[in-house]
């Protein structure tokens, strides 16, 4: 009975839970050791549950708990520009641009120091900046000009010519701002040449003449040179006293007219045209456009007056 109750578990012990499963009996294979009990061991109690991923995949769109999903970290766009260049590269690049932004700060400090009125700094390094700013990079204009011009100025130019024949005569007068006002007229990209060279001639000579058309140092008779040239070469082109003709002399002219008022202004101002007439200038060699030399110089210097 003492057997069969401990299996039976019929009265509780103290400690024990009131209500276990029944235990299995093994049978007895034959008589059992002293102090072995006839109770089975209970089984073996579950795993717990852990966050190990599961063998076999997830399913698409339903990813297990605790396994991650997300691959490699996403890599950049490759770098471009200077910063694909090497360390060295970029040193040469950088120095590079900032050569370039100094040239270019200097070259509009010079630009607004020759546009700007006269002041302590043109003064004194007025040489410098005109050699920065001509020929290349002229303006002309002016800051804070008090008296914009207002007038129109033409060039005109008449010469002495001796035929093939041997005649020597005057021709008319050839205004050479109306030719090149015509060639530039309608053209969409003129030449710099034909936009400036005669006018930026006659402006050399008005500034470095006195009234009576007298030179006011060496840059005075440069300018004389200068606006000669030009006369003669234009007298070529245009064929003055024929084909063949030599141009022996030359004399240039200015005519100046103001530009009339709008017509609200009450301005009131002359349309009479002012002259200013140079005298005659012997004609160089040096003078003369190639193939355009004659032949004996010294007899086209002794007819020149």
């Amino acid at each position: 009975m003492g057997a069969y109750d401990e299996g039976a578990n019929a009265r509780p012990v103290a400690g024990e839970p009131s209500e276990a499963p029944p235990a299995t009996t093994v049978p007895a294979a034959g008589p059992l050791p002293a102090g072995a009990s006839t109770r089975a061991d209970p089984p073996p109690a579950d795993p717990p549950a852990t966050d190990a991923p599961s063998a076999d995949p997830p399913s698409a769109g339903h990813p297990t708990v605790g396994h991650s999903t997300a691959g490699p970290p996403p890599v950049g766009p490759p770098p471009a520009g200077v910063a694909a260049l090497s360390l060295p590269f970029q040193i040469a690049a950088a120095l590079a641009f900032a050569l370039v932004a100094v040239v270019a700060c200097a070259h509009l400090g010079m630009v607004f120091l020759h546009v700007a009125p006269s002041n302590t700094v043109t003064k004194q390094h007025g040489q410098a900046i005109d050699e920065w700013i001509y020929p290349e990079f002229e303006q002309n204009w002016k800051l804070f000009a008090p008296n914009p011009l207002q007038q129109n100025i033409a060039v005109q130019v008449r010469a002495e010519v001796k035929s093939v024949d041997g005649a020597v005569r005057t021709t008319r007068w050839y205004d050479l701002s109306a030719l090149d006002g015509r060639v530039i007229d309608g053209n969409l990209l003129p030449s710099h040449t034909q936009q400036n060279e005669l006018r930026r001639a006659w402006d050399f000579f008005a500034a470095t003449h006195d009234n009576t058309n007298r030179p006011n140092g060496l840059r005075g008779d440069l300018s004389e040179r200068y606006l000669r040239r030009i006369a003669v070469l234009r007298l070529d082109r245009e064929e003055a006293g024929g084909r063949g003709a030599v141009i022996q002399q030359v004399q240039v002219r200015s005519r100046t007219t103001n530009v009339p008022p709008p017509e609200w202004s009450e301005e009131q101002v002359s349309d009479k045209p002012v002259l200013r007439q140079l005298p005659w200038w012997p004609v160089a060699d040096t003078d003369r456009a190639a193939g355009t030399r004659p032949v004996d110089s010294t007899e086209t210097a002794a007819s020149a007056r």
